[in-house]
C-alpha cells in the first residue's frame, strides 16, 4: 500500500497527527514499539528506532514524508542518545538513499535553549543547550541538517491537552509550588499536531518550509500567573500566596510560525486550559459524591 507520511514514534502527539493527516485524506504509517493497533485509520508498524533490525521494511514504505516523533523512556543521557540521535540516523538509514522522500519533520524541544535570562528567544537565536537533553536534541537537529533530503526541525515548547494533568494537580495545592517563579511557554497537543499537519500540506503543495520552527503559543507567561488563575477556577485558598518576582527562564516567539497562516486554537494557556479544567473539576466532583 502506498503511503504519504510515515510517523515514527506515534505516542500521543503522533497519533493525534495522524488522525489529523487521514482525515485530509493522506495515507499515513505509524511505527511504534507496540504492536497495538493505532487509530483513525492509520496503519501500524511495529518497530524499535533503537534496534536497526527491526526497521528493514520500512524502505517498502516510500513515504514522501517522514515525521519523526519519538519520545525517550527515561531521562539519561544514554536514552537521549539512543532514541533522537541514533534512531533517527537508524529511520533515515532504513529508508535507503531516502528514494521517494521529499521532507523530514523532527520533532525536536525548546529544551536546546539552556538560556534562563528571561530573554525573548527566536529561531535566529543560537542554541545554547544547558544540560544532556539539550545537548542530545540538538545532536539530532544537526544529523537531519547534514541529511541529503530537506528536514525541518520543531521546538516544541511544554506540551499540554487531553490527560496531561500535572499543572491542574499542582495548582490545587499552593503549598506544594516552586519557590521559583520562572517564565514559562507551552503549545496545546492539538495545535502541535495542527501545525505540523499544515506543514506537511505545504510540502506537498510545493511551498517554502524553514529549517526550524519554534511551535508555542502566544503568551509566555510566569508560572505563578498560570498556577493562580488555574487554583482561582479550582477554588483553592489563595489567602497566604504571594507571588515571588518573576525570576528566570524564557520567553518564546511564534512570529514564524504564524507567518505561515497557521492559525492557534488556544493562543494562551487560558483558552488551551478550559476544557481540561472543566473536565478535571467534573472527575473531582463524582470522586467526592456519596
Amino acid at each position: 500500500m502506498p503511503t504519504d507520511i510515515l510517523i515514527a514514534g506515534c505516542g500521543d502527539l503522533g497519533s493525534a497527527l495522524g488522525q489529523d493527516l487521514v482525515a485530509r485524506g493522506y495515507q499515513v504509517a505509524g511505527l511504534r514499539r507496540s504492536a497495538s493497533p493505532l487509530p483513525g485509520g492509520i496503519r501500524t508498524l511495529q518497530g524499535d528506532v533503537t534496534q536497526a533490525q527491526t526497521l528493514e521494511r520500512l524502505a517498502e514504505l516510500r513515504p514522501a514524508v517522514l515525521v519523526y516523533s519519538v519520545a525517550a523512556k527515561t531521562q539519561s543521557d544514554d536514552d537521549y542518545r539512543a532514541h533522537y540521535v541514533e534512531g533517527l540516523r537508524n529511520t533515515l538509514a532504513a529508508l535507503h538513499g531516502y528514494g521517494n522522500l521529499r521532507h523530514v519533520f523532527f520533532v525536536s524541544s525548546t529544551r536546546v535553549y539552556g538560556q534562563s535570562g528571561g530573554n525573548i528567544l527566536d529561531e535566529e537565536t543560537p542554541a545554547i543547550p544547558a544540560d544532556f537533553g539539550g545537548r542530545r536534541l540538538l545532536e539530532a537537529e544537526t544529523l537531519l541538517e547534514s541529511s541529503p533530503c530537506p528536514g525541518t526541525a520543531l521546538r516544541l515548547s511544554g506540551i499540554y491537552g487531553p490527560g496531561r494533568m500535572r499543572m491542574l494537580q499542582l495548582a490545587g495545592h499552593p503549598g506544594d509550588w516552586p519557590v521559583r517563579n520562572s517564565w514559562t511557554n507551552r503549545i496545546h497537543r492539538d495545535d502541535a499536531a495542527a501545525f505540523i499537519a499544515s506543514l506537511i500540506q505545504r510540502v506537498f503543495k510545493a511551498e517554502p518550509v524553514a529549517t526550524r520552527y519554534i511551535v508555542t503559543d502566544s503568551k509566555p507567561s510566569p508560572q505563578y500567573e498560570v498556577l493562580r488563575w488555574l487554583a482561582v477556577k479550582m477554588g483553592a485558598d489563595m489567602t497566604d500566596v504571594k507571588d515571588p518576582p518573576v525570576d528566570g527562564g524564557k520567553r518564546l516567539d511564534n512570529a514564524r510560525m504564524l507567518v505561515t497562516g497557521f492559525r492557534l486554537r488556544y493562543p494562551d494557556y487560558q483558552a488551551g486550559y478550559a476544557k481540561e479544567l472543566e473536565e478535571f473539576l467534573a472527575e473531582k466532583e463524582s470522586v467526592q459524591k456519596p
